[in-house]
């Protein structure tokens, strides 16, 4: 059993089941076996005549077969003839036709291989020449033929073999253009169903080229010229000698006829799997139509094809159920023809059975089967090894029945080749089988240990392929399994290949196949792998993306643990374009800068060596639609015109309006007006004109990406002049002094003048008088002054348009007024109440209207601050302006001090300004709360004391009833103890506190207060000091010539011993600190007492001072935690001490006070001994 293989690339003998193909049962070549034949040539070869002849014929077998041909049914000795030889173990023939004739080697030949078991024969191998003969010279006159006359130009290429492929082409090898007016026929002849006068030409060619032999053949060039009835009684003279002249009669509109075929019906044999054309070519004017049905059927519908403009009916693979009449039918707007055709199938002989080889063991049964059909029904001939079986050796366990030999009881001399030949009318079937009597014990020929891979879900075939006579049984076992597999979810099929229909996981293990017959048994071992398949789990989506964007296509892949999937993108099923665009990542496709031909179908594709998934999605690239154009004006009138236009290419969006904007070539040059705009539906609109303008348009696509370029232009389009249709707009009348009047107005646009000579008539009268209208008439101006008017006055005014032509429309009339002047009077009865000490409401009394002389906007407050009710005036005065709109009487004035002194007055203004103020009013804020103490300091920290000085509150608001100090202390871990409260007197501007602990933070919270309550609180923090003695003690000792100097000795003494540790570590020797500091412990450090010393004053450029007592650990550090109780943070510096090692312990640490409203802060500043000591 043979089967089709994937090898891995380590050349494993991996098998992928997804390629898995079964074939027929071979009998290995190591056993005695009849020939086999394995290639021959074709039956039907023709030969090219410039290169060798090679006729095929191999075989298998065991002995080896011998080959021996006929020609044309007699032997034929190669050895007689140089040009011929065979290759070695072959029975292939080489002629060399080299100075020779190919003819002299055409006929019929026929291949026979043998040995001692039986012998095969070949088909018929027919052997001719390809033929491309040369077209037979002829005089072609040329044609002069009246327009709408049909027309048959013929080719009648030379015959050939096999037949030329025809085609119609002019002098520069330009095919000619076809039409459903115009084709080329089956036959190769030129149809045209009516000429026309551009049919006129004198190159038309038909050529033939001979596929086989690579070469073109060319007829002789036909002139055609197409006359029209004007042009024949002038030209016919010229041409009756020498030209073939069609139809001297008028040809006018007709109703089809057919070309070809010619008559009502037709017939059309045609073979069984071949296929089948039918043709039908009308001539008509105008040109008819051509439709096909079959009467006593469908068309099958996969199998049909229209060709040539319908004139063509291809149906391939043809079988017997489309044999039947076809109905073609030519119509044109006169009338319509048909033509039916017969089509009767027929068949060459095809097989239903072909009879494979036939193994048997001695003494057992079997059955050859010959069995094939065709149209007529084929005849069956039996022959054994060549020889007709009636012919051959009588043998008692052969018995032929038909198309069937039984063999019954046979022996091991019974090994032959059986042929079955098939044959009909239309051809023949040859098969070879043999009849193999052996007896073989199995033989499994499958590999061993062969390692299958399917993916979890599919079918698994674990193959077994085997040998042996009598044929072996198979069984298979799994792992170490005793019990047979056989049933659900396992089928043994007859070639011994074990079946898993659905494989799952726990289908993982080795099986054992066993082949036994009655000679013996033989195993194989192979093993089974279910793999995870492979997923897209996230698919690439259809995408849609501006020109020069960017997209991103997704594709993560789910596989099993044991592959490495390979990703492959394709775009339209091909590959990506070799660009730099495409960015391929682990599990994305980006496509940057797109352009429109990015578009189309991205497909991604997972590949392991078992499987492969892939998903794909559309990329639409849209952009700006093209510009429309073919701009077309019709249906001119006066006022209105039609425009149409063909749109541009919306570049995948959908074009949703069309803007239409024109060019006023009189009046605006180069500058282009939106008209109209209509939906992306229409490609025309009706256009509403102005008279007097010379109009040219143009057209604006727009699609959801954005607007199109403009269209070119159409041509120009002028209207004639006329009478304005309407008048200025914005007629407005507002004085600018006080007696007079300016009228303004928005004037027309050049479009809107409707024609030359453009002015405007400008009329006026005093509103509510019985006075008659003044009017003047002005250029086209946009303003008119009207001088001597009474003071703030109204007005009736119109503005009339009118040109040349005419006058406009009487316009309406509206309202102006003269010009305003300065208001009269002031509001009276001015009053202010007082809200709250930062707000105040002032009412007044309006003034009349009359004393107004304008348009009233409003009024306005003007109020100040006059001092502090416990202070002086102040030196400068800021007013301030609060603006009441209309006709308001009464308004609020906020954001005032409190407990302050305030005037003010009120105004009422008008366009032109402001009116005389009301008398001052006076009126006082009361008392607020304060704002903070300007400040507060810390003075003279000492052991238990400490003095806080302040400044008053900048906007004290009242007065002040005293101020509260609050303080309280705070811990090492900033946690607040309790608060204590004192009222100071508000006099008062520093206080002292007494009785407080030493070396303690407080913090203070202080604020001033009125009647009215307490103001903003400001904070501080403070430190009381340390030991006085002790920081006396500290400042003399820091200062000290002999501190100093001990200082210097400690530092050459600390380099004297890093030099010795480092001699001694490099010569190997042990450093002696350890020893020396378990030997002599550190001596206590004896407590400071109060007396010892006093504190002096601190200050920022004070030298740190050594503090007596202190130490640190003897590795050199300070630990957080051992001083936050002492005075080192706040404190200065301490002494060093040595150990009896030489090692310096020591702490130095210093305290600024920095000037600010934060308070004091300690720092902790690293003395140099102590940097020394981390250097060590």
């Amino acid at each position: 059993m043979l089967r089709k293989r994937c090898l891995t690339p380590g050349g494993a003998p991996l098998i992928l089941l997804v390629c898995h193909l079964i074939t027929a049962l071979d009998v290995p070549l190591d056993l005695q076996q009849p020939p086999t034949l394995t290639h021959q040539s074709p039956k039907d070869y023709i030969v090219d005549p410039r290169e060798n002849i090679v006729i095929q014929c191999e075989a298998k077998g065991k002995p080896t077969p011998n080959f021996s041909w006929t020609r044309n049914g007699t032997h034929f000795d190669i050895e007689k003839d140089a040009r011929v030889t065979m290759k070695p173990n072959s029975g292939t023939l080489l002629i060399d036709i080299t100075g020779g004739k190919v003819e002299a080697y055409e006929g019929v030949y026929q291949c026979t291989a043998r040995n001692e078991h039986g012998t095969a024969i070949s088909n018929n191998i027919v052997i001719r020449q390809s033929r491309s003969p040369l077209w037979s010279k002829e005089r072609v006159d040329p044609i002069l033929i009246q327009e709408g006359n049909s027309l048959i130009l013929e080719c009648r290429p030379p015959v050939g073999l096999p037949p030329p492929i025809i085609f119609w082409m002019d002098n520069y090898f330009q095919r000619l253009t076809q039409s459903e007016r115009v084709s080329q026929g089956l036959n190769g002849d030129l149809y045209f169903s009516n000429v026309r006068t551009e049919d006129t030409r004198n190159d038309y060619i038909c050529y033939a080229r001979f596929n086989h032999t690579q070469t073109i053949q060319q007829k002789q060039p036909i002139s055609v010229k197409v006359l029209s009835m004007d042009a024949i009684n002038e030209t016919i003279a010229a041409f009756l000698n020498d030209t073939e002249f069609y139809s001297d009669s008028p040809a006018g509109e007709r109703r089809p006829t057919f070309m070809i075929p010619k008559g009502q019906t037709s017939n059309k044999l045609v073979l069984r799997g071949h296929m089948l054309k039918l043709e039908c070519i009308a001539e008509g004017l105008p040109t008819p139509e051509i439709h096909w049905r079959k009467e006593s059927g469908e068309l099958p519908n996969k199998r049909t094809f229209h060709e040539n403009f319908q004139k063509t009916l291809k149906i391939i693979d043809v079988t017997e159920a489309d044999a039947g009449l076809y109905r073609c039918i030519a119509q044109n707007s006169l009338g319509s023809v048909h033509h039916i055709i017969n089509v009767t199938v027929m068949a060459s002989p095809y097989w239903i059975t072909e009879p494979k080889n036939l193994v048997l063991a001695p003494k057992e049964t079997g059955i050859l089967i010959c069995r094939a059909n065709g149209s007529p029904d084929p005849s069956i001939t039996w022959l054994m090894n060549g020889i007709p079986i009636e012919n051959s050796p009588k043998d008692l366990s052969r018995k032929v029945e038909g198309d069937s030999i039984i063999f019954s009881d046979v022996q091991t001399g019974s090994s032959a080749v059986y042929q079955c030949n098939v044959s009909n009318e239309f051809g023949y079937l040859l098969a070879n089988a043999f009849l193999n009597v052996l007896a073989e014990p199995p033989r499994i020929l499958t590999p061993t240990n062969q390692m299958y891979q399917v993916i979890m879900n599919n079918r698994a075939l674990l193959d077994c392929a085997s040998f042996g006579s009598p044929i072996p049984k198979i069984n298979w076992f799994k792992d170490d399994q005793t019990s047979i597999l056989d049933g659900d979810p396992y089928v043994i099929h007859d070639n011994g290949t074990l079946e898993i229909h659905v494989a799952q996981k726990d289908n993982n293990g080795k099986y054992t196949c066993i082949a036994m017959n009655d000679l013996g048994k033989a195993e194989n071992r192979v093993q089974l792998e279910v793999k995870d398949p492979t997923r897209i789990i996230k698919q690439p989506e259809y995408r849609v993306v501006q020109v020069a964007g960017k997209v991103i296509f997704e594709c993560k892949v789910k596989h099993d643990p044991t592959f490495t999937p390979t990703i492959m993108w394709l775009k339209n099923n091909e590959e990506l374009p070799d660009d730099e665009r495409f960015i391929v990542g682990e599990d994305s496709l980006t496509i940057g800068e797109v352009t429109e031909i990015d578009e189309g179908t991205y497909t991604c594709i997972a590949n392991t060596s078992l499987d492969k998934d892939s998903a794909s999605a559309e990329l639409t690239v849209v952009d700006r639609p093209d510009p429309s154009t073919d701009l077309e004006l019709t249906d001119e009138r006066e006022r209105s015109i039609h425009l149409t236009w063909t749109p541009g290419f919306d570049h995948n969006s959908i074009i949703q309006k069309y803007i239409v904007e024109y060019e006023d070539g009189l009046h605006e040059p180069g500058v282009w007006h939106y008209l109209t705009e209509v939906p992306g539906t229409k490609t025309n609109a009706h256009l509403k004109l102005s008279p007097h303008v010379l109009y040219s348009f143009r057209v604006v696509s727009v699609n959801e990406v954005g607007r199109s370029q403009p269209s070119y232009p159409s041509r120009q389009y002028q209207t004639a002049p006329a009478a304005p249709d309407e008048n200025p707009s914005k007629v407005e009348g507002a004085g600018n002094e006080p007696d007079n009047l300016v009228i303004t107005w928005e004037t027309l646009t050049g479009i809107q003048s409707n024609g030359p000579g453009l002015q405007y008539k400008v009329h006026w009268r005093q509103k509510d008088v019985d006075d008659d209208w003044t009017s003047v008439t002005v250029a086209n101006v946009s303003k008119y002054i009207v001088s001597g008017t009474q003071t703030f006055v109204p007005y009736e005014i119109k503005v009339q348009a009118l040109n040349d032509l005419g006058i406009a429309p009487e316009p309406s009339a509206v309202v102006g007024y003269s010009g305003e002047d300065l208001p009269m009077a002031a509001p009276g009865n001015v009053r202010v109440r007082v809200e709250n000490s930062t707000l105040a409401e002032v009412q007044w009394e309006p003034v009349s209207p009359k004393s107004v002389r304008g348009h009233q906007k409003g009024y306005k407050i003007y109020y100040w601050k006059e001092r502090s009710v416990f202070k002086r005036s102040r030196r400068h005065v800021e007013k301030k302006i609060l603006t009441f709109s209309g006709d308001k009487t009464h308004g609020k004035l906020p954001g005032l001090e409190p407990f302050s002194l305030y005037k003010l007055n009120v105004r009422v203004f008008n366009g032109k300004g402001e009116g005389p103020p009301s008398p001052d009013e006076q009126f006082e804020t009361p008392e607020g709360v304060p704002s903070a103490p300007a400040f507060l300091k810390i003075l003279n920290p000492m052991l238990d004391s400490l003095t806080l000085e302040w400044g008053a509150p900048s906007h004290r608001n009242g007065l002040l009833t005293g101020y509260t100090l609050e303080y309280q202390p705070i811990n090492n871990t900033h946690e607040l103890g309790p608060l204590v409260k004192i009222i100071i007197p508000a006099n008062e501007t520093n206080w002292t506190l007494k009785n407080l602990n030493y070396s303690t933070r407080y913090k203070f919270y202080f604020h001033a207060q009125t009647s009215k309550g307490p103001g903003n609180i400001i904070t501080e923090e403070a430190v009381t000091i340390m030991d006085e003695a002790m920081a006396s003690r500290q400042v003399d000792i820091a200062t000290q010539g002999w501190f100093i100097g001990l200082m210097c000795a400690i530092a050459l003494l600390i380099l004297v011993l890093l030099i010795f540790c480092f001699v001694k570590r490099n010569k190997g020797g042990k450093y002696p600190v350890k020893e020396k500091e378990d030997a002599h412990p550190d001596p206590e450090i004896q407590p400071m007492k109060d007396d010892d010393g006093t504190f002096g004053e601190y200050s920022d450029t004070e030298d740190h001072k050594p503090l007596k007592g202190s130490r640190t650990p003897s590795n050199g550090t300070v630990k957080k935690e051992d001083s936050d109780d002492s005075l080192v943070d706040y404190g200065e510096g301490g002494d060093g001490q040595f150990n009896e090692d030489g090692s310096f312990i020591g702490q130095y640490s210093g305290k600024k006070e920095k000037e600010t409203a934060e308070g004091n802060e300690s720092s902790e500043a690293p003395s140099p001994v102590n940097a020394m000591n981390s250097f060590v």
